[in-house]
Protein backbone atom coordinates (compact mmCIF):
# COMPACT_ATOMS: atom_id res chain seq x y z
CA UNK A 1 0.00 0.00 0.00
CA UNK A 2 3.11 2.13 0.83
CA UNK A 3 4.52 1.71 -2.85
CA UNK A 4 1.46 2.53 -4.20
CA UNK A 5 0.49 5.66 -2.42
CA UNK A 6 4.27 7.07 -3.62
CA UNK A 7 3.08 7.19 -7.19
CA UNK A 8 -0.45 8.00 -6.41
CA UNK A 9 -1.81 10.42 -9.24
CA UNK A 10 -2.08 14.04 -8.41
CA UNK A 11 -4.73 15.74 -10.37
CA UNK A 12 -3.04 19.37 -9.49
CA UNK A 13 -0.09 18.38 -10.46
CA UNK A 14 -1.34 17.57 -14.34
CA UNK A 15 -2.78 21.34 -14.32
CA UNK A 16 0.60 22.88 -13.81
CA UNK A 17 2.53 20.92 -16.28
CA UNK A 18 0.10 21.73 -19.13
CA UNK A 19 0.26 25.70 -18.60
CA UNK A 20 4.01 25.23 -17.80
CA UNK A 21 3.62 23.40 -21.69
CA UNK A 22 1.24 25.98 -22.88
CA UNK A 23 3.68 28.55 -21.78
CA UNK A 24 6.82 27.18 -23.29
CA UNK A 25 5.04 26.23 -26.71
CA UNK A 26 4.18 30.03 -26.91
CA UNK A 27 7.26 31.37 -26.14
CA UNK A 28 8.69 28.93 -28.89
CA UNK A 29 6.34 30.07 -31.51
CA UNK A 30 7.06 33.68 -30.04
CA UNK A 31 10.54 33.37 -30.09
CA UNK A 32 10.35 31.09 -33.76
CA UNK A 33 8.61 34.10 -35.57
CA UNK A 34 11.08 36.79 -33.78
CA UNK A 35 14.10 35.03 -34.92
CA UNK A 36 12.26 34.63 -38.52
CA UNK A 37 11.55 38.11 -38.58
CA UNK A 38 15.00 39.21 -37.60
CA UNK A 39 16.53 36.71 -40.13
CA UNK A 40 14.12 38.08 -43.00
CA UNK A 41 15.21 41.83 -41.80
CA UNK A 42 19.05 41.17 -42.45
CA UNK A 43 18.32 38.95 -45.26
CA UNK A 44 16.84 42.05 -46.68
CA UNK A 45 19.11 44.58 -45.24
CA UNK A 46 22.08 42.36 -47.18
CA UNK A 47 20.50 42.38 -50.33
CA UNK A 48 19.24 46.06 -50.56
CA UNK A 49 23.16 47.09 -49.76
CA UNK A 50 24.19 45.14 -53.12
CA UNK A 51 21.42 46.24 -54.81
CA UNK A 52 22.67 49.86 -54.47
CA UNK A 53 26.17 48.61 -55.60
CA UNK A 54 24.63 46.89 -58.57
CA UNK A 55 22.52 49.69 -59.06
CA UNK A 56 23.77 51.32 -62.05
CA UNK A 57 24.60 48.07 -63.78
CA UNK A 58 21.29 46.62 -63.46
CA UNK A 59 19.35 49.81 -64.83
CA UNK A 60 21.23 49.23 -68.15
CA UNK A 61 19.58 45.08 -68.63
CA UNK A 62 16.45 44.88 -70.05
CA UNK A 63 13.62 42.98 -68.80
CA UNK A 64 15.15 39.72 -70.55
CA UNK A 65 17.73 39.26 -67.61
CA UNK A 66 15.50 39.11 -64.87
CA UNK A 67 15.99 35.72 -63.86
CA UNK A 68 20.03 35.93 -64.61
CA UNK A 69 19.82 39.16 -61.80
CA UNK A 70 17.48 36.58 -59.29
CA UNK A 71 20.22 33.90 -59.70
CA UNK A 72 22.92 36.57 -58.83
CA UNK A 73 21.06 37.84 -56.12
CA UNK A 74 20.16 34.66 -54.51
CA UNK A 75 23.75 33.45 -54.73
CA UNK A 76 24.66 36.57 -52.54
CA UNK A 77 21.79 35.40 -50.23
CA UNK A 78 23.71 32.34 -50.01
CA UNK A 79 26.81 33.37 -48.92
CA UNK A 80 25.88 36.13 -46.74
CA UNK A 81 23.45 33.62 -45.19
CA UNK A 82 25.95 30.95 -44.94
CA UNK A 83 26.92 31.52 -41.37
CA UNK A 84 23.33 31.40 -40.09
CA UNK A 85 21.53 28.58 -38.41
CA UNK A 86 19.12 27.06 -40.10
CA UNK A 87 17.45 26.43 -36.89
CA UNK A 88 15.69 29.75 -36.92
CA UNK A 89 13.82 28.74 -39.86
CA UNK A 90 11.06 26.38 -39.53
CA UNK A 91 11.41 24.76 -42.92
CA UNK A 92 12.58 25.65 -46.86
CA UNK A 93 9.97 27.30 -47.15
CA UNK A 94 10.75 29.85 -45.50
CA UNK A 95 13.71 30.47 -46.77
CA UNK A 96 12.49 30.63 -49.96
CA UNK A 97 9.57 33.08 -48.48
CA UNK A 98 12.14 35.49 -47.82
CA UNK A 99 14.29 35.45 -50.54
CA UNK A 100 10.93 36.45 -52.73
CA UNK A 101 10.02 39.16 -50.16
CA UNK A 102 13.41 40.37 -50.70
CA UNK A 103 13.66 40.32 -54.61
CA UNK A 104 9.98 42.22 -54.34
CA UNK A 105 11.42 45.09 -52.26
CA UNK A 106 14.72 45.31 -54.52
CA UNK A 107 13.54 43.67 -58.09
CA UNK A 108 9.81 45.32 -58.52
CA UNK A 109 8.11 43.91 -61.28
CA UNK A 110 8.41 46.39 -64.03
CA UNK A 111 4.85 47.77 -64.96
CA UNK A 112 3.06 46.56 -68.47
CA UNK A 113 2.44 49.35 -71.37
CA UNK A 114 -0.86 49.65 -73.36
CA UNK A 115 -0.70 50.07 -76.87
CA UNK A 116 -3.88 49.34 -79.08
CA UNK A 117 -5.96 48.37 -76.20
CA UNK A 118 -3.75 45.51 -74.92
CA UNK A 119 -0.88 45.31 -71.92
CA UNK A 120 2.31 44.43 -72.94
CA UNK A 121 5.85 44.31 -71.28
CA UNK A 122 8.47 41.88 -72.10
CA UNK A 123 8.32 39.00 -70.58
CA UNK A 124 4.23 39.15 -69.08
CA UNK A 125 1.15 41.54 -68.49
CA UNK A 126 -0.23 43.50 -65.94
CA UNK A 127 -2.61 46.15 -66.12
CA UNK A 128 -1.20 49.34 -65.10
CA UNK A 129 -1.93 53.31 -65.57
CA UNK A 130 -0.47 54.03 -69.35
CA UNK A 131 1.18 57.51 -68.83
CA UNK A 132 3.46 56.58 -66.10
CA UNK A 133 5.45 54.20 -68.74
CA UNK A 134 4.68 55.83 -71.73
CA UNK A 135 6.84 59.02 -73.06
CA UNK A 136 5.12 62.39 -73.38
CA UNK A 137 6.74 63.49 -76.50
CA UNK A 138 6.47 60.35 -78.95
CA UNK A 139 3.70 58.38 -76.53
CA UNK A 140 5.42 54.82 -76.94
CA UNK A 141 6.89 52.89 -74.21
CA UNK A 142 9.50 53.94 -72.30
CA UNK A 143 12.68 51.92 -70.28
CA UNK A 144 12.53 52.33 -66.32
CA UNK A 145 15.83 54.01 -66.32
CA UNK A 146 14.98 56.68 -68.48
CA UNK A 147 11.92 57.09 -66.62
CA UNK A 148 14.01 57.79 -63.58
CA UNK A 149 16.72 60.32 -65.36
CA UNK A 150 14.32 62.41 -67.64
CA UNK A 151 11.30 62.03 -66.15
CA UNK A 152 8.34 60.51 -68.69
CA UNK A 153 10.56 61.54 -71.41
CA UNK A 154 12.71 59.11 -73.65
CA UNK A 155 16.49 60.52 -73.92
CA UNK A 156 16.45 62.09 -77.11
CA UNK A 157 12.91 63.31 -77.29
CA UNK A 158 13.54 64.75 -73.92
CA UNK A 159 16.05 66.89 -76.09
CA UNK A 160 13.26 67.21 -78.93
CA UNK A 161 10.92 68.15 -76.44
CA UNK A 162 12.58 71.09 -75.52
CA UNK A 163 12.50 73.06 -78.95
CA UNK A 164 9.84 75.37 -78.78
CA UNK A 165 7.15 75.05 -81.35
CA UNK A 166 6.68 77.36 -84.37
CA UNK A 167 3.47 78.68 -83.97
CA UNK A 168 3.22 79.49 -87.62
CA UNK A 169 3.52 75.71 -89.38
CA UNK A 170 3.09 74.30 -85.80
CA UNK A 171 6.25 72.34 -86.43
CA UNK A 172 8.98 72.16 -83.91
CA UNK A 173 11.92 74.85 -84.34
CA UNK A 174 14.92 72.88 -85.67
CA UNK A 175 18.45 72.93 -83.83
CA UNK A 176 21.49 74.44 -85.86
CA UNK A 177 25.29 74.28 -84.64
CA UNK A 178 24.88 77.16 -82.60
CA UNK A 179 21.89 76.10 -80.96
CA UNK A 180 18.18 76.40 -81.20
CA UNK A 181 17.55 79.88 -83.03
CA UNK A 182 14.13 81.28 -83.01
CA UNK A 183 12.22 85.08 -83.68
CA UNK A 184 9.83 85.92 -81.35
CA UNK A 185 7.59 88.78 -81.26
CA UNK A 186 7.81 91.30 -78.52
CA UNK A 187 4.30 91.84 -77.07
CA UNK A 188 2.80 88.58 -78.31
CA UNK A 189 5.34 86.23 -77.65
CA UNK A 190 4.74 84.43 -80.57
CA UNK A 191 8.45 81.69 -81.36
CA UNK A 192 8.19 80.86 -84.76
CA UNK A 193 10.80 79.85 -87.50
CA UNK A 194 13.24 82.78 -88.87
CA UNK A 195 12.53 81.41 -92.35
CA UNK A 196 8.84 83.02 -92.21
CA UNK A 197 9.99 86.27 -92.22
CA UNK A 198 11.43 85.65 -95.69
CA UNK A 199 9.25 82.94 -96.80
CA UNK A 200 6.42 84.92 -97.80
CA UNK A 201 4.12 84.00 -95.29
CA UNK A 202 1.42 86.72 -94.75
CA UNK A 203 1.73 89.07 -91.75
CA UNK A 204 -0.79 91.60 -90.39
CA UNK A 205 -0.18 95.35 -91.31
CA UNK A 206 -2.36 96.02 -87.72
CA UNK A 207 -1.41 93.73 -85.06
CA UNK A 208 1.79 92.02 -86.99
CA UNK A 209 1.57 88.84 -86.52
CA UNK A 210 2.26 86.22 -88.93
CA UNK A 211 -0.30 83.95 -90.05
CA UNK A 212 -0.58 80.87 -88.95
CA UNK A 213 -0.59 77.72 -91.50
CA UNK A 214 -3.27 75.66 -90.49
CA UNK A 215 -5.37 78.78 -89.04
CA UNK A 216 -8.24 81.24 -90.34
CA UNK A 217 -6.68 83.06 -93.67
CA UNK A 218 -5.59 86.63 -93.80
CA UNK A 219 -7.48 89.08 -95.82
CA UNK A 220 -5.61 90.81 -98.72
CA UNK A 221 -6.76 94.56 -99.11
CA UNK A 222 -6.53 96.20 -102.41
CA UNK A 223 -2.77 97.83 -101.88
CA UNK A 224 -1.11 94.75 -100.97
CA UNK A 225 -1.20 94.57 -97.31
CA UNK A 226 -2.48 91.49 -95.02
CA UNK A 227 -5.59 92.11 -92.41
CA UNK A 228 -6.30 89.63 -89.98
CA UNK A 229 -9.50 88.19 -89.10
CA UNK A 230 -10.24 89.64 -85.52
CA UNK A 231 -8.05 93.02 -86.59
CA UNK A 232 -10.78 92.94 -89.64
CA UNK A 233 -13.16 92.47 -87.64
CA UNK A 234 -12.97 96.02 -85.73
CA UNK A 235 -11.36 97.64 -88.91
CA UNK A 236 -12.34 101.36 -90.32
CA UNK A 237 -12.46 100.69 -93.42
CA UNK A 238 -13.91 104.08 -95.48
CA UNK A 239 -14.04 108.03 -94.61
CA UNK A 240 -17.74 108.29 -93.63
CA UNK A 241 -16.93 105.32 -90.21
CA UNK A 242 -14.45 107.59 -89.81
CA UNK A 243 -16.43 110.67 -88.63
CA UNK A 244 -17.81 109.97 -85.41
CA UNK A 245 -13.82 108.96 -84.30
CA UNK A 246 -12.93 112.49 -85.50
CA UNK A 247 -15.38 114.29 -83.69
CA UNK A 248 -14.48 111.88 -80.65
CA UNK A 249 -10.40 113.25 -81.11
CA UNK A 250 -11.03 116.88 -81.19
CA UNK A 251 -13.05 116.56 -77.96
CA UNK A 252 -10.54 114.48 -76.47
CA UNK A 253 -8.19 117.72 -77.65
CA UNK A 254 -10.51 119.98 -76.04
CA UNK A 255 -10.95 118.80 -72.64
CA UNK A 256 -6.53 118.86 -72.79
CA UNK A 257 -7.55 122.72 -73.11
CA UNK A 258 -5.34 122.03 -76.51
CA UNK A 259 -8.64 122.56 -78.75
CA UNK A 260 -8.11 122.31 -82.43
CA UNK A 261 -9.88 125.85 -84.23
CA UNK A 262 -9.50 125.19 -87.50
CA UNK A 263 -11.99 122.59 -89.51
CA UNK A 264 -10.09 120.42 -92.32
CA UNK A 265 -10.77 117.00 -93.73
CA UNK A 266 -10.07 113.82 -92.48
CA UNK A 267 -9.80 111.30 -95.56
CA UNK A 268 -9.05 107.21 -95.36
CA UNK A 269 -6.33 106.16 -98.13
CA UNK A 270 -4.31 103.66 -99.49
CA UNK A 271 -0.61 103.23 -99.32
CA UNK A 272 -0.13 104.15 -102.66
CA UNK A 273 -1.92 107.74 -102.41
CA UNK A 274 -0.27 108.16 -98.70
CA UNK A 275 3.08 107.54 -100.42
CA UNK A 276 2.54 109.93 -103.10
CA UNK A 277 1.22 112.67 -100.47
CA UNK A 278 4.39 111.98 -98.88
CA UNK A 279 6.79 112.66 -101.29
CA UNK A 280 4.84 115.52 -102.60
CA UNK A 281 4.97 116.71 -98.70
CA UNK A 282 8.84 116.51 -98.93
CA UNK A 283 9.19 114.72 -96.22
CA UNK A 284 12.33 112.11 -95.53
CA UNK A 285 12.52 110.71 -92.28
CA UNK A 286 9.84 108.31 -92.15
CA UNK A 287 11.59 106.05 -94.39
CA UNK A 288 13.04 104.82 -91.05
CA UNK A 289 9.38 103.78 -90.10
CA UNK A 290 6.11 102.48 -91.74
CA UNK A 291 4.00 105.09 -92.81
CA UNK A 292 0.57 105.17 -91.77
CA UNK A 293 -0.72 108.68 -91.05
CA UNK A 294 0.11 112.13 -92.57
CA UNK A 295 -0.91 115.60 -91.66
CA UNK A 296 -0.75 117.89 -94.79
CA UNK A 297 0.01 121.52 -95.32
CA UNK A 298 -0.03 121.40 -99.00
CA UNK A 299 -2.59 121.22 -101.77
CA UNK A 300 -3.19 118.02 -103.28
CA UNK A 301 -5.45 116.29 -105.16
CA UNK A 302 -5.73 112.53 -103.33
CA UNK A 303 -7.89 109.88 -104.03
CA UNK A 304 -10.30 108.85 -101.03
CA UNK A 305 -12.00 105.61 -100.37
CA UNK A 306 -15.90 106.45 -100.22
CA UNK A 307 -17.49 102.92 -100.19
CA UNK A 308 -16.07 99.85 -97.82
CA UNK A 309 -14.60 96.71 -100.10
CA UNK A 310 -16.02 93.25 -99.73
CA UNK A 311 -13.98 89.81 -99.65
CA UNK A 312 -13.74 87.97 -102.59
CA UNK A 313 -12.12 85.24 -104.25
CA UNK A 314 -8.71 84.07 -102.27
CA UNK A 315 -9.82 86.54 -99.58
CA UNK A 316 -8.83 89.55 -101.41
CA UNK A 317 -11.13 92.83 -101.21
CA UNK A 318 -12.94 94.19 -103.97
CA UNK A 319 -15.88 96.54 -104.79
CA UNK A 320 -14.10 99.97 -103.47
CA UNK A 321 -15.35 102.87 -104.05
CA UNK A 322 -12.97 105.99 -104.68
CA UNK A 323 -13.50 109.75 -105.22
CA UNK A 324 -10.81 112.23 -105.90
CA UNK A 325 -10.88 115.53 -103.51
CA UNK A 326 -9.23 118.52 -103.42
CA UNK A 327 -7.38 119.72 -100.36
CA UNK A 328 -6.46 123.09 -99.57
CA UNK A 329 -5.67 126.00 -97.31
CA UNK A 330 -2.41 127.53 -95.29
CA UNK A 331 -0.90 125.55 -92.19
CA UNK A 332 -2.74 122.77 -92.35
CA UNK A 333 -4.95 121.39 -95.37
CA UNK A 334 -6.56 117.68 -94.33
CA UNK A 335 -5.36 114.65 -92.28
CA UNK A 336 -4.56 111.33 -94.14
CA UNK A 337 -4.67 107.96 -92.97
CA UNK A 338 -4.42 104.01 -93.88
CA UNK A 339 -7.39 102.77 -94.44
CA UNK A 340 -8.35 99.09 -92.41
CA UNK A 341 -6.72 99.50 -89.33
CA UNK A 342 -8.93 98.40 -86.27
CA UNK A 343 -10.61 101.39 -84.51
CA UNK A 344 -7.92 101.59 -81.44
CA UNK A 345 -5.04 101.61 -83.96
CA UNK A 346 -6.63 104.65 -85.94
CA UNK A 347 -7.70 106.78 -83.22
CA UNK A 348 -4.26 106.41 -82.21
CA UNK A 349 -2.79 107.41 -85.09
CA UNK A 350 -5.48 110.18 -85.73
CA UNK A 351 -4.12 111.40 -82.14
CA UNK A 352 -0.39 111.86 -83.45
CA UNK A 353 -1.36 113.63 -86.61
CA UNK A 354 -4.18 115.91 -84.58
CA UNK A 355 -1.13 117.18 -82.29
CA UNK A 356 0.61 117.87 -85.29
CA UNK A 357 -1.99 119.69 -86.61
CA UNK A 358 -2.27 122.18 -83.06
CA UNK A 359 0.99 123.00 -83.33
CA UNK A 360 1.30 123.75 -86.53
CA UNK A 361 -1.83 125.98 -86.56
CA UNK A 362 -0.37 127.55 -82.82
CA UNK A 363 2.78 128.34 -84.55
CA UNK A 364 5.06 125.99 -82.61
CA UNK A 365 5.89 123.65 -85.92
CA UNK A 366 9.18 125.29 -86.57
CA UNK A 367 9.85 126.21 -82.98
CA UNK A 368 10.73 121.99 -81.91
CA UNK A 369 13.50 120.00 -83.13
CA UNK A 370 11.88 117.15 -85.09
CA UNK A 371 12.46 114.42 -82.69
CA UNK A 372 10.80 116.13 -79.85
CA UNK A 373 7.65 117.15 -81.71
CA UNK A 374 7.22 113.83 -83.15
CA UNK A 375 8.14 112.32 -79.45
CA UNK A 376 5.30 115.25 -78.03
CA UNK A 377 2.55 113.50 -81.05
CA UNK A 378 3.15 109.93 -79.83
CA UNK A 379 2.59 110.92 -76.20
CA UNK A 380 -0.78 112.51 -77.02
CA UNK A 381 -1.66 108.98 -79.20
CA UNK A 382 -0.58 106.77 -75.74
CA UNK A 383 -2.54 109.79 -73.91
CA UNK A 384 -5.71 108.79 -75.76
CA UNK A 385 -5.23 105.06 -75.65
CA UNK A 386 -4.77 105.25 -72.01
CA UNK A 387 -8.01 107.22 -71.77
CA UNK A 388 -9.72 104.35 -73.68
CA UNK A 389 -8.77 101.89 -70.69
CA UNK A 390 -10.78 103.98 -68.36
CA UNK A 391 -14.84 103.70 -67.83
CA UNK A 392 -14.59 107.70 -69.03
CA UNK A 393 -12.00 110.51 -69.94
CA UNK A 394 -11.89 112.22 -66.49
CA UNK A 395 -8.52 110.82 -65.82
CA UNK A 396 -7.40 112.46 -68.65
CA UNK A 397 -8.93 115.56 -67.63
CA UNK A 398 -7.65 115.88 -63.97
CA UNK A 399 -4.34 115.13 -65.33
CA UNK A 400 -4.00 118.58 -66.76
CA UNK A 401 -2.55 121.60 -65.13
CA UNK A 402 -6.31 122.91 -64.58
CA UNK A 403 -9.83 121.11 -64.04
CA UNK A 404 -11.51 120.70 -67.02
CA UNK A 405 -14.98 118.81 -68.00
CA UNK A 406 -14.93 115.25 -69.48
CA UNK A 407 -14.52 114.62 -73.04
CA UNK A 408 -17.44 113.79 -74.19
CA UNK A 409 -17.09 109.79 -76.28
CA UNK A 410 -19.10 108.22 -78.67
CA UNK A 411 -17.51 105.13 -78.54
CA UNK A 412 -17.94 102.40 -76.16
CA UNK A 413 -16.52 102.10 -72.83
CA UNK A 414 -13.84 99.41 -72.46
CA UNK A 415 -15.90 97.18 -69.97
CA UNK A 416 -17.89 96.31 -73.20
CA UNK A 417 -14.52 95.68 -75.21
CA UNK A 418 -13.86 91.68 -76.33
CA UNK A 419 -11.09 89.93 -75.14
CA UNK A 420 -8.82 91.08 -78.19
CA UNK A 421 -9.74 94.97 -77.98
CA UNK A 422 -8.46 94.52 -74.77
CA UNK A 423 -5.40 92.96 -75.56
CA UNK A 424 -4.76 95.33 -79.03
CA UNK A 425 -4.99 98.72 -76.75
CA UNK A 426 -1.66 97.58 -74.75
CA UNK A 427 -0.37 96.54 -78.29
CA UNK A 428 -0.57 99.77 -79.07
CA UNK A 429 0.32 101.29 -76.34
CA UNK A 430 3.35 98.64 -76.22
CA UNK A 431 4.47 99.81 -79.58
CA UNK A 432 4.97 103.77 -78.61
CA UNK A 433 6.89 102.52 -75.53
CA UNK A 434 9.08 100.20 -76.79
CA UNK A 435 9.81 101.98 -80.24
CA UNK A 436 13.80 102.16 -80.68
CA UNK A 437 13.76 104.17 -84.07
CA UNK A 438 15.90 107.24 -84.18
CA UNK A 439 12.78 109.77 -84.12
CA UNK A 440 9.73 108.63 -82.89
CA UNK A 441 11.13 106.26 -80.41
CA UNK A 442 13.98 108.32 -78.73
CA UNK A 443 11.85 111.73 -79.29
CA UNK A 444 8.91 109.89 -77.05
CA UNK A 445 11.31 108.68 -74.40
CA UNK A 446 12.98 112.02 -73.96
CA UNK A 447 9.10 113.67 -73.96
CA UNK A 448 8.28 111.17 -71.75
CA UNK A 449 10.64 111.70 -69.33
CA UNK A 450 9.92 115.52 -69.17
CA UNK A 451 6.10 114.81 -68.25
CA UNK A 452 6.88 112.98 -65.67
CA UNK A 453 8.93 116.01 -63.90
CA UNK A 454 6.09 117.79 -65.00
CA UNK A 455 3.75 115.98 -63.09
CA UNK A 456 2.29 115.13 -66.65
CA UNK A 457 1.42 118.86 -67.32
CA UNK A 458 1.12 119.07 -70.55
CA UNK A 459 1.59 123.12 -70.87
CA UNK A 460 4.56 122.90 -68.65
CA UNK A 461 6.22 119.85 -70.66
CA UNK A 462 5.42 121.77 -74.24
CA UNK A 463 7.30 125.00 -72.62
CA UNK A 464 10.36 122.36 -71.47
CA UNK A 465 10.04 121.06 -75.17
CA UNK A 466 11.01 124.60 -76.75
CA UNK A 467 13.85 125.54 -73.81
CA UNK A 468 15.18 122.04 -75.09
CA UNK A 469 14.90 122.65 -79.14
CA UNK A 470 16.65 125.55 -78.88
CA UNK A 471 19.46 124.87 -76.49
CA UNK A 472 20.19 121.49 -79.11
CA UNK A 473 22.05 121.33 -82.25
CA UNK A 474 19.44 120.53 -85.43
CA UNK A 475 18.84 116.97 -85.49
CA UNK A 476 20.72 114.43 -88.22
CA UNK A 477 18.24 112.14 -89.23
CA UNK A 478 19.94 109.21 -91.93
Amino acid sequence: MWFFSCFKHDPSKDDIDIKTAKKISLYEEEDGKAREQFEIKRATEISLELAEKEDGKRRLEDHGSKENRKRKLVDVDHQQLANTPMETFKDKEQIEHSKDAVDEDVNPPPPSIRIGGKSEIGDGTVPVNPPCVCCFHCHKPIAMHEVLKKGKFHIDCYKEHRHPTCYVCNHKIPSTEEGIKYNEHQFWQDKYCPCHDDDGTAKCCSCERLEESFGTKYVMLADGRWLCRECMEYAVMDTDECHDLHVEIREFFEGLFWKVEKEFPLLLVEKQALNKAEEEEKIDYHRASVTRGLCMSEEHHVPTIMKRPRIGPNNQLIGMVTETQMVSGCEVTGILILYGFPRLLTGYILAHEMMHAWLRLNGYNKKLKLELEEGLCQALGLRWLESKTFASTDAVASSSTSPAPPAVTTSKKSDDWSDFEKKFVKFCMNQIKEDDSPVYGLGFKQVYQMMVSNNYSLKNTLEEIVKASNAIPDSKII
